[in-house]
């Protein structure tokens, strides 16, 4: 019992002083925010370099779940911004490639046990959990990718984005950046989401838990998101339920020159409990058809 409630103890000393820590940083970097002159204390690049290490190491985030929201730390990406103000451009050389840039690139995968084909990258200052696969695509600072995600060939996944466990982020799907302005959401794809092929999911969309997004489908914060599978439609915009099976399509809206069809998202129905979360997209879709 003694030695339960010693470690007890130290979790909680430990919890207190992070929270007191990120408090502190919290206040820097709001305030050399503020005002660029301070950016020339030794202490505040400190501080910024602090902010971009925990970033590459996943001990804060951008963007986090709390009950069923998320929220954003602003101050985390003020971080990021202060970072490429104080950081200069310089040569990066990988054998035969170049690079021209102010921030290194991620490095020590085996350590960290993410798997990495040749030319796939990840910026410094973006974490990549264990059990991530990352093929020749590319992952932007700030961005948050958890364990067991596959990043396919040609995917970006842009500045501050936040990705879940057993995601799949299918060839050429593109995934928003986002640092300014301040106050805006990061694209959010929540655990065992699967996104089809060449899908563009962007300002600060969020596709919540086992969603099912079909190739092509392009989601932004104004897309008009309708779910046709009850008697009337169900509209959202810039939000995917849990488990819904999502394509493209089109709605008609009139105009002075006549009645033209735009592009739209349909919820075409529900993944079932019975579905494997590996199963493949059109194996999903031709269930629904």
């Amino acid at each position: 019992m003694y030695y339960l409630y010693k470690l007890f103890f130290s979790i909680l000393v430990k919890m207190i002083y992070f929270v007191i820590n990120i408090k502190k940083m919290e206040d820097i970097i709001s305030k050399a925010f503020e005002n660029r002159e301070l950016l020339e204390d030794e202490k505040i690049q400190k501080s910024i370099f602090s902010v971009i290490d925990q970033l590459n190491n996943g001990t804060i985030r951008v963007a986090e779940p709390k009950g069923d929201n998320w929220i954003v730390n602003e101050w985390v990406k003020k971080a990021i911004l202060l970072y490429f103000a104080i950081t200069k451009t310089k040569k990066i050389e990988m054998g035969p490639l170049e690079f021209n840039d102010k921030i290194p690139l991620k490095s020590g995968y085996d350590k960290l046990n993410v798997r990495v084909v040749p030319t796939g990258i990840a910026r410094y200052g973006s974490y990549l959990a264990p059990g991530v696969v990352l093929m020749p695509g590319y992952v932007n600072i700030g961005a948050y990718v958890d364990s067991g995600t596959m990043i396919d060939t040609w995917v970006t996944v842009g500045s501050c984005a936040q990705i879940g466990k057993n995601v799949h982020l299918s060839g050429g799907v593109g995934i928003g950046g986002v640092l300014e302005p301040i106050q805006a959401n990061p694209v959010i794809i929540e655990n065992n989401c699967f996104i089809g092929s060449r899908s563009i999911i962007v300002e600060g969309a969020r596709i919540c838990e086992g969603a099912v997004i079909a190739a092509g489908t392009i989601i932004t914060a104004s897309t008009h998101i309708i779910d046709v599978t009850k008697s009337e439609p169900i509209e959202y915009k810039g939000y995917v339920p849990p488990r819904s099976i999502v394509i493209s399509g089109t709605y008609s809206k009139q105009f002075p020159a006549g009645i033209y069809n735009l592009p739209c998202a349909l919820i075409i129905g529900e993944r079932k409990e019975s579905t494997d979360i590996k199963t493949q997209l059109n194996d999903i879709l031709r269930d629904k058809m």
